[in-house]
């Protein structure tokens, strides 16, 4: 049994021996969670944000930490990454140790990987991430000098492996994206409400902010942004152009591009905020976000009785308990 995984903490690029400075200069990175529900467009944010990052000249790490390993496929054109998880386990029956050139690989100054997870009915998902991050503490991730590591995270679930960076204070500040509709915002608010707990227990990491994607304009997610106490990084708009570019793994924040402003402005948002204290909203405060035809919200809780459950009138049995008369 693996011995239990010691908080990451941040990383100072230790100066090279050409540093010419006569004060050594340290770089220190950067660790980002990214949450959303799944389908809500972290990949597609998360790809086209650190390649405008590192088109910028900053050294970036991306790392999906979703079982379902498509962070970096809109990143490589839909060419699907090996997994750190698949193979350690490959290597390690081949009796061979995992080199850094098996799970990371870049494209124009991106790096990226992804951790993987169990096959489908073989495993937890979650304790596959905490077995991801124990294999990347022995590929050396402390010594690493990137300026920032993304981390794309299921935010369906925050708890086990998945609620880990905020658990464990593995990085400094978390994101969360989503969307003008209730589930999303959902998850953002769980997201809060476990950031929330954890800075309770003496944790440290904060939510820096919302990017709010495939914005139809209606504005619930601003508002939920407004309401929870956070900042808005971007609203990427839901523009048909986009929608056709992503599906087709298409780089769209580019320098240059149409949608280069919105990315360099994202880019720019996600480094300089700083973690926040949310103030995640209770379920009927979070209804309120919605007109209450959307919603349901007049819906009126009947109490069901033993009758309906049986569907016949339910005889009342006498009770065999034994009731013993006080001495």
């Amino acid at each position: 049994m693996n011995a239990p995984m010691a908080p990451l903490k941040r990383i100072d690029r230790a100066p090279r021996a050409d540093d010419t400075n006569a004060a050594p200069s340290k770089r220190e990175t950067q660790i980002i969670a990214i949450y959303g529900k799944g389908g809500i467009g972290k990949s597609f944010t998360l790809a086209n944000l650190s390649y405008m990052m590192a088109q910028q000249g900053r050294k970036v790490l991306l790392i999906g930490c979703d079982p379902k390993s498509d962070t970096t496929s809109l990143l490589f054109g839909g060419r699907a990454c090996p997994t750190i998880i698949q193979t350690s386990s490959t290597k390690t029956l081949a009796g061979e140790q995992v080199a850094i050139g098996d799970v990371c690989f870049k494209r124009d100054g991106v790096f990226a990987m992804e951790l993987g997870g169990p096959e489908v009915g073989r495993g937890c998902g979650g304790r596959g991430i905490i077995h991801g991050f124990e294999l990347l503490e022995k590929l050396g991730f402390h010594e690493w000098g990137f300026d920032y590591v993304l981390l794309d995270f299921l935010g369906d679930v925050v708890c086990g492996g998945f609620g880990l960076p905020i658990a464990r204070d593995m990085c400094q500040k978390v994101i969360v994206v989503g969307s003008n509709d209730l589930q999303s915002l959902y998850v953002a608010n769980n997201v809060c409400s476990a950031v929330e707990y954890f800075r309770k227990l003496g944790g440290n990491v904060g939510v820096a902010g919302i990017v709010i994607n495939k914005d139809d304009g209606t504005g619930e997610a601003q508002r939920f942004a407004e309401a929870v106490d956070i900042p808005v990084l971007a609203a990427i708009p839901a523009d048909d152009d986009i929608r056709r570019k992503s599906a087709s793994y298409e780089i769209i924040g580019k320098p240059g591009g149409r949608w280069a402003p919105l990315f360099e402005q994202l880019a720019g948002n996600v480094a300089s905020a700083p973690p926040r204290q949310p103030r995640p909203l209770s379920q009927d405060a979070l209804l309120g976000l919605f007109d209450s035809d959307t919603v349901g919200r007049d819906v009126v809780l009947q109490p069901a009785t033993l009758a309906d459950m049986c569907g016949a009138e339910a005889l009342v049995k006498p009770s065999l308990e034994v009731v013993y008369d006080d001495v």
